[in-house]
């Protein structure tokens, strides 16, 4: 559970495109700057409420990473399971187990197709829990892996998953040391769906947390974004589009690893994959959990033209966009060009750049400014417009 501490309205606020009589709009004359308070003042209104599912069934928006993906958390998993080590909500736990300090975390995988370019749900299966232990600062070590197997699936293309899994593994120096099969009836899955956990080593003395970021910190991404989640959209074919894109999904600790190294202790904040919901859904995380504001630059997002054609094709917005092969770092902003430059120094990290810095004010908000001189708001999504991206 990687989602953070958002929520949708209680069940006392209005519904979508209703407000009540205190959220009318501004009166005619009033300044500009009092009219944008007003509006952050009901933003901040309706965060402090508590989380409430209100569908009584589950939806795709509820596995799309954004505000319907937190509420199912907050609301059902957090309020059922709620303990010191789940509550931070961050991509892993970190555990003390006798004299050592350990990493634990799980994911889940049902991407359609089950294969695309770049990759397939083996190799994601294994890089993303990989990747997971990676934010927490840990040495992935051993994972586990659950299949749930449709009736009538090939076992031409489970052994095709397994090789992946069993490649993915090796090139990133973890053993897949226990599993599970289960197998449903036909129509009862979509083919195959594969489960990780793993475990890991904190062999650093780091602190990293989404509530760490600090005003004055700069926001760097390792590279390019949007890559896989357009190579999922071509690869489905809905669309008639062709184009050089091919998923990013890579096991990421070895360049966390080189930034963590060359930067001092402390001098890294806070570490998250961009995975469901891209880098907007990363920054309105940390945002909320260190209650302060990050500024985006729309000129500084590394984007390869080829993942903007597609995405302005389509109406998506790149920081919406899933990586599996990308993070994003809060540093300490003096450091900022040396984190840069440990990460361009890394095969994975050729694309690495500032995107961002963190202030205090308005709290809780990411704002963009944009290539034309304005400045919006980056919320989260309610749902996705790529569901089953991973």
């Amino acid at each position: 559970m990687t989602a953070e501490t958002e929520g949708s309205l209680d069940e006392d606020a209005p519904p979508a495109g209703v407000a009540f009589e205190e959220d009318a709009p501004p009166a005619p004359g009033t300044p500009l700057r009092d009219r944008e308070q007003q509006v952050l003042d009901r933003i901040a209104r309706a965060r402090r409420r508590r989380p409430v599912v209100r569908e009584e069934r589950i939806t795709l928006a509820h596995g799309s990473g954004g505000k319907a993906t937190q509420t199912l958390v907050q609301a059902v998993f957090l309020e059922a399971f709620r303990n010191p080590r789940l509550a931070p909500l961050e991509d892993g736990a970190t555990l003390a187990l006798g004299g050592a300090r350990t990493a634990f975390t799980t994911d889940a995988f049902v991407v359609s197709p089950l294969f695309f370019p770049g990759g397939d749900i083996g190799d994601l299966a294994v890089n993303g829990t990989v990747n997971d232990l990676a934010m927490c600062g840990a040495r992935p070590a051993y994972l586990s892996a659950g299949f749930i197997l449709e009736e009538g699936f090939p076992v031409a293309d489970l052994r095709r998953i397994a090789a992946s899994m069993a490649a993915a593994a090796a090139a990133a120096g973890v053993e897949i040391v226990t599993g599970d099969t289960k197998v449903v009836q036909r129509g009862k899955a979509d083919g195959c769906y594969v489960t990780t956990a793993g475990v890991g080593l904190l062999e650093r003395p780091v602190e990293l947390s989404a509530a760490r970021a600090r005003p004055g910190d700069a926001v760097i991404v390792s590279g390019p974004i949007g890559e896989h989640g357009a190579a999922i959209m071509l690869a489905r074919g809905d669309f008639g589009i062709e184009a050089p894109i091919v998923s990013d999904t890579a096991p990421l600790h070895g360049i966390v690893a080189a930034l963590l190294d060359d930067l001092p202790p402390g001098g890294v904040r806070a570490l998250r994959d961009a995975t469901r919901g891209g880098v907007a859904t990363i920054l309105n995380e940390v945002a909320v959990a260190s209650g302060v504001c990050v500024v985006a630059e729309e000129e500084a997002l590394p984007v390869r033209p080829e993942v903007t054609g597609v995405c302005e094709l389509l109406g998506i917005d790149p920081l919406y966009v899933a990586c599996e092969g990308r993070f994003v770092a809060v540093v300490d902003g003096q450091h900022a060009q040396r984190a840069v430059e440990a990460l361009r120094g890394h095969p994975l990290g050729a694309g690495a750049a500032v995107i961002g810095t963190v202030r205090d004010d308005p709290p809780g908000l990411v704002l963009l400014r944009t290539a034309f001189g304005g400045t919006r708001i980056v919320d989260l999504l309610v749902g996705d417009p790529l569901p089953r991206i991973c």
